[in-house]
């Protein structure tokens, strides 16, 4: 069964607090560098269960008067039509989404800055439906040899050549929508044109992961790793801060490698380095708020299988090399766990062993397995949907939920007019021909009512699914893992 580790009220209380105390450091001025997922933060749900997709979100709406928002985009990306993995948009398609997402929280979008800017056509296009929604619009440029050749960085043709940002509130959050999209340089480019100002303020960054208080081995931080298998990021103990304070906190290896240019940087701009330390930056407060180490352990040990799992498939798929299944193995290791630790595996191949056929099997909330098989009218991920609804809704197995009647026509329609060889009903179909039935049955209905209880349920399936099943599962927020074949 699921247990919450994690106090999301006390993170949003002091997280805010934490934020203000570095605001007041700095005289009332601050850019906050936020990386990672601000809105919809899913892998720090699941390893931190009881932790908010929309946490840090919600935390920055605690001091909405203070804040407003900079989202930065390479313009590279732009032209590139770089997407998003876990969303399938492309990188200026979640500019404007994370733009709705902010107004409809009732948080301050002040503009969009161009990183890397140099007047491409398809950027220009995007900086004109900007503008349309009444965001300002900003252009910074590459500059040669960064970020090591300080001396030119921080000069007029450096960061001096890049617009300044006119900001009015007291915190200036930096996101974006992906890595590489220059929320650092952003930073330090108004640092340096505030300072050019004399308008004193700071900078400070905020990563969720790795946890700079929780062990280098902690679960919870190996989940990062395996999060992150397939870069070159690693976990490591922040040597600065250790030489400073003789204390050991984990940070990662881009911005410990980083960090002396960023000393020389602040130096140049400032005079000074407020920092003696990559972890002295943040501002990360999660790792106080874990009331259930126990649970936080087990919940991140079960991610880094799935993220096993994950990169089976993609490996199959010809995503990812096997370089990154080594790292996961290790990392498994490390945690002190197996793939066997995932209950569901051994209930999906054992129903398949015994039918021959692709099945698969989920964990209710409960701790109840159930499975599903492939039959002559559904899939097995259909199959399983449907018993899941059933358990959950203590309806009897042998009950039907959808009526022949309704079914039959979708078959139909798939091979005689669809020219799909396959009639089994996916999962996006038998939830549709589910919903036709409820306006008539009222078990159907009762069925429908069980659909919200599936959001972190574990499914396991013998095969690599569809991008329809895969999608459906993601959206009724199931953790899925597949095997590493396909259908034969």
């Amino acid at each position: 069964m699921r247990k919450s580790g994690y106090d999301n009220d006390l993170y949003l209380k002091t997280q805010s607090a934490h934020i203000r105390d570095r605001i007041a450091q700095f005289g009332g001025k601050l850019y906050l560098e936020f990386g990672g997922k601000l809105y919809d933060d899913y892998h720090a749900s699941r390893v931190l269960p009881g932790f908010k997709p929309d946490s840090k979100l919600r935390m920055l709406l605690q001091m909405k008067d203070q804040v407003e928002m900079v989202i930065t985009i390479n313009a590279g990306d732009i032209e590139k039509n770089k997407v998003r993995g876990d969303l399938g948009i492309t990188y200026n398609q979640d500019v404007i989404r994370l733009i709705t997402v902010f107004r409809d929280f009732g948080l301050y979008v002040s503009s969009v800055v161009l990183s890397r800017y140099s007047d491409q056509l398809a950027v220009r296009a995007f900086q004109a439906r900007l503008e349309g929604m009444g965001v300002k619009v900003y252009h910074h440029y590459a500059i040669e040899g960064y970020p090591h050749n300080t001396g030119l960085i921080v000069s007029d043709e450096g960061f001096g050549k890049n617009d300044f940002i006119e900001t009015t509130r007291s915190l200036v959050v930096v996101t974006a929508p992906g890595p590489g999209s220059g929320k650092l340089a952003t930073c330090l480019s108004q640092l340096y044109h505030e300072h050019k100002r004399g308008v004193k303020a700071g900078y400070a960054k905020f990563e969720t992961f790795p946890v700079w208080n929780l062990a280098l081995n902690h679960p919870v931080n190996l989940a990062y790793e395996a999060a992150t298998a397939d870069l070159s990021d690693v976990n490591m103990i922040d040597p600065f801060h250790l030489e400073a304070y003789g204390q050991t906190t984990v940070n990662y290896n881009r911005d410990v490698e980083a960090f002396p240019v960023l000393v020389a940087m602040f130096e140049k701009i400032l005079g000074q380095c407020p920092y003696k330390s990559p972890t002295d930056m943040g501002v990360n407060m999660v790792g106080n708020c874990i009331v259930d180490d126990e649970a936080c352990r087990d919940a991140s040990c079960q991610e880094i299988i799935r993220r096993y799992y994950t990169a089976l498939c993609d490996n199959k798929k010809g995503k990812v090399s096997g370089e990154t299944i080594r790292k996961l193995e290790l990392l498994m290791r490390k945690a002190g766990i197996g793939p066997e630790q995932r209950r569901v595996v051994a209930a999906a191949l054992e129903l398949e062993e015994k039918t021959g056929l692709p099945a698969a099997a989920m964990e209710l909330p409960d701790g109840r397995i159930v499975t599903g098989k492939t039959s002559a009218l559904l899939g097995a991920s259909a199959s399983l949907l449907m018993n899941a609804l059933k358990a959950l809704g203590g309806i009897r197995d042998e009950l039907h939920l959808i009526s022949p009647v309704v079914i039959d026509p979708i078959q139909h329609l798939k091979v005689d007019h669809l020219g799909n060889r396959n009639p089994r009903l996916h999962t996006d179909e038998v939830l549709i021909a589910l919903s036709i039935c409820a306006a008539t049955n009222p078990l159907a209905e009762l069925a429908m009512e069980q659909l919200s209880k599936l959001r972190g349920c574990e499914v396991h399936s013998s095969v690599i699914l569809s991008a329809v099943d895969e999608q459906t599962f993601k959206r009724l927020g199931v953790n899925l893992t597949c095997q590493p074949q396909y259908r034969v």
